[in-house]
């Protein structure tokens, strides 16, 4: 099974991007999402950007993954 996390992405700098999840900051590729801006939600997968998600989605995924245990 494969797992995708919604995360807020920080920051970008052409085709790679950086996001903060929990205190750990991560740097992705948004090579699959190049449309991706500062401030938007995306799915994360294996380091890459591969959708846009609105931030109440992102929310409501946010509590539906700290349920998991």
């Amino acid at each position: 099974m494969c797992l995708a996390i919604p995360v807020k992405l920080a920051a970008k700098e052409q085709d790679r991007g950086w996001v903060k999840i929990g205190d750990i900051q991560r740097e992705i590729s948004l090579a699959i999402l190049p449309e991706a801006k500062v401030g938007d939600y995306v799915l994360v997968h294996a380091g890459f950007a591969i959708s846009k998600v609105e931030e109440k989605e992102a929310q409501e995924l946010f509590e539906l993954l700290s349920t998991i245990k």
